[in-house]
């Protein structure tokens, strides 16, 4: 087994060198961010991935959740501040965990079938 096998930012690996299954616990999220690339503004212009975002919130889709979890499903597109949050590298990908209670916001089409809510 080599070195970048066995870190420990890789992820979970049984005696097997097998990756082993991850459950969330509570009331947390795992969730993927969305990409922290270039964007462009509503007007056409490129901005940088180096470019100073400020105070805003990031979206990101849920992954994975623990079963005190209520308001939020697996797949749900997510509002949370990217300020103050955990970031954890899973098998080559950046995952971010959240508190339940840190999320503002939940955006996903099965909440259109019954409610008259925010279209963002």
């Amino acid at each position: 087994m080599t070195d970048s096998e066995s870190s420990p930012s890789s992820g979970p690996i049984d005696h097997d060198g097998e990756p082993l299954p991850i459950k969330m616990l509570a009331d947390r999220l795992l969730v993927a961010p969305d990409s922290e690339g270039e964007r462009r503004s509503t007007g056409g212009i490129l901005i940088p991935a180096t470019a100073e975002r400020g105070k805003r919130l990031s979206w990101a889709e849920v992954r994975a959740l623990g079963p005190n979890v209520r308001s939020v499903k697996d797949g749900d597109q997510v509002l949370f501040n990217p300020e103050d949050v955990f970031e954890v590298e899973v098998r080559g990908e950046t995952f971010i965990i959240l508190r339940e209670r840190d999320v503002h916001a939940v955006a996903a089409q099965r909440l259109a079938e019954n409610s008259t809510g925010l279209y963002l």
